[in-house]
């Protein structure tokens, strides 16, 4: 029940106007904190605990080799351009990469957790969970099928390490990576749910 609902809140927060979007937002992220929370885990069970510098720096140098790789590919394909905010863009990726965090302990600490004690082998919960994941940034399809691949192997390799903070960093260096190589018109600006459908290039 906790799961469908805090879905349920997510797919919501995703599909309504900007003009009630804030709101539901908040709903969702104090119904995912007090139903995590009440069940008091150990910094530990959340990989919250200081990560191990190796852990930490084998993930994050992974990521970067990729994103480098996809940024090489962009710059020779004339796709590479610049990120659009409001705010200057040191702000925008310091906000990416709170909001990636985020994404992670939602995927992990919530969804994930939680699907292993009701499912019947870890691998069918790592799936469901990057299902889930996957599912929830559609019509965007680029997104849609990065999130897949990523949401596995995110999974795996926080079932294998315990390390949030190696994910969340990864997470954000991947997203900001795809921002600047894939061309807006394509991902509508990185958006999702009724943002996508309702972008204008």
């Amino acid at each position: 029940m906790e799961l469908a609902i805090c879905y349920a809140l997510i797919l919501t927060v995703i599909w309504t106007s900007s003009s009630t979007q804030h709101f539901l937002f908040w709903i969702a992220f104090a119904w995912i904190l007090a139903t995590t929370f009440a069940y008091r885990p150990d910094a530990d069970t959340l990989g919250l605990r200081p990560p191990g510098l190796r852990n930490l720096l084998w993930t994050t140098a992974g990521c970067v080799l990729f994103a480098a790789l996809l940024v090489g590919i962009a710059l020779e394909a004339h796709t590479l351009h610049a990120v659009h905010s409001a705010g200057s863009p040191e702000l925008h990726a310091v906000g990416y990469l709170l909001w990636a965090f985020e994404q992670q302990f939602i995927l992990q600490d919530y969804f994930l957790l939680r699907l292993l004690r009701i499912l019947p082998s870890q691998s069918v919960a790592v799936i469901t969970t990057a299902l889930l994941f996957s599912a929830a940034h559609l019509p965007n399809l680029v997104l849609t099928v990065a999130t897949l691949a990523w949401g596995i192997i995110a999974c795996k390799l926080f079932l294998r390490y315990r390390n949030l903070y190696a994910l969340g960093i990864a997470h954000g260096i991947l997203g900001l990576c795809v921002a600047v190589s894939v061309p807006d018109a394509v991902t509508h600006h990185m958006m999702v749910g009724l943002g996508y459908l309702h972008y204008h290039h």
